[in-house]
């Protein structure tokens, strides 16, 4: 179960005008960067041109489980066990679509985390939040924006989809998720013919929604599908139902999502559908996550949320390398203490970094998990020497 939380400053409260609307005589020129919650309903008249897409069929077994031993090799796994601990990196929105500089510099610093340190200490994979290529999720964009930039990245890549690697570009005859598919839900682990001169083969998770089943740690992937605030259909829902009340009690629980649940960020505000599914689903499983993991927004946020009247941390690290032009939340937050909280939601801001391109890195024991949120230089990592955490949260496991 997630920790209780702990006694803290009281909340800035802000309040947010309605955004700006359109009336007679006048057109719509811009959008606030501040929300009207946190999390909001969906309009269908402000979605934007993303529809729904149908999903692949799977290509694994139900309940599409993975398991770590299956993808690293068992001196590995032995390592992890030994040391009594598990780390990754995690991180989402990397597709570099107008320029490559950011993505790699965040890459570079990824693989920096290889060199500093003991072997105990290096990540045994890295866990993307979706959006691995821009915009249209097309095989032609997986080497430049996928395999170039990871060339010397030294562990597995496992992923959940985004909204753009499920869009489709109909030019192209691709059906939705079908590059994603390829790449990331192979049949065996081949070198597929985008990944060019890069050594990286294809991975084998069994579906586009999936569990990951390692060290220390359970990781529920979720498909939010397309249409901004994402959409999980019943079939979806009711699998991860069935994933939460079956993960092992002694061991971390994290669930994966790429659209956000909470976000201070008024262009992408977080969703109530999403959430309204989660309450549903660790109501009906009596099983809260530890941790929640999305992406989308292209920024770092930290919240304090609530599940089944339970605090649980939701981290949004949507800031992996897409574009050099991050989302930056609104002066009325720049300008507030933290933490901040909004009329109408439960959660609140506790940290954010809209600054910098950076990545996650999560450690994992049988007593704690502890995320690290990195801010990469726009120059890069400095040269033979490790970053210095720009947040750092420290979560109980309680575990039996």
């Amino acid at each position: 179960m997630a920790a209780k939380k702990k006694p803290g400053r009281a909340a800035t409260t802000i309040s947010s005008p309605a955004a700006i609307s359109r009336t007679p005589g006048q057109g719509r020129f811009g959008t606030d960067p501040l929300p009207l919650h946190f999390h909001a309903p969906l309009d269908p008249l402000k979605i934007p041109p993303q529809p729904w897409q149908d999903l692949p069929q799977p290509t694994g077994s139900a309940p599409f489980r993975l398991a770590l031993e299956s993808v690293l090799p068992a001196e590995e796994i032995q390592r992890i066990h030994s040391s009594g601990k598990l780390v990754f990196h995690t991180v989402g929105d990397t597709g570099g679509v107008n320029e490559t500089n950011d993505i790699e510099n965040v890459a570079s610093a990824m693989e920096n985390d290889f060199l500093h340190g003991t072997p105990q200490n290096a990540p045994a994979f890295f866990y993307h939040l979706g959006d691995v290529v821009y915009y249209q999720g097309q095989t032609k964009s997986y080497y430049a924006e996928f395999y170039e930039p990871y060339m010397r990245y030294p562990a597995p890549i496992l992923a959940i989809p985004g909204n753009h690697d499920g869009d489709v570009d109909p030019t192209t005859g691709e059906k939705s998720l079908q590059a994603f598919v390829r790449n990331f839900c192979a049949r065996s682990p081949v070198h597929t013919p985008e990944a060019e001169d890069a050594p990286r083969d294809a991975m084998t998770q069994p579906n586009v929604y999936w569990t990951l089943e390692a060290p220390f740690v359970t990781i529920i992937g979720l498909y939010s599908n397309c249409p901004e605030g994402g959409r999980i259909k019943p079939d979806q829902i009711a699998w991860f139902e069935s994933e939460l009340a079956a993960a092992p009690a002694n061991k971390a629980l994290i669930v994966a999502v790429h659209h956000p649940i909470y976000s201070a960020y008024g262009g992408h505000p977080g969703s109530q559908h999403l959430k309204d599914v989660f309450e549903q689903a660790c109501a009906k499983a009596k099983r809260l996550p530890h941790a929640v993991f999305t992406g989308h927004v292209h920024d770092y946020q930290r919240f304090n949320g609530r599940l089944a009247g339970r605090h649980v941390p939701f981290i949004v690290a949507g800031a992996g390398g897409y574009n050099h032009r991050l989302h930056v939340l609104s002066q009325k937050i720049h300008k507030a203490k933290l933490p901040v909280q909004m009329p109408g939601s439960v959660g609140t801001l506790e940290k954010y970094c809209d600054t910098n391109h950076g990545y996650m890195r999560v450690e994992i024991t049988q007593k704690q998990m502890t995320c690290m949120y990195f801010a990469v230089p726009d120059t890069g990592p400095p040269a033979g020497k490790p970053l210095k955490p720009f947040d750092r949260l420290t979560i109980p496991l309680n575990l039996k």
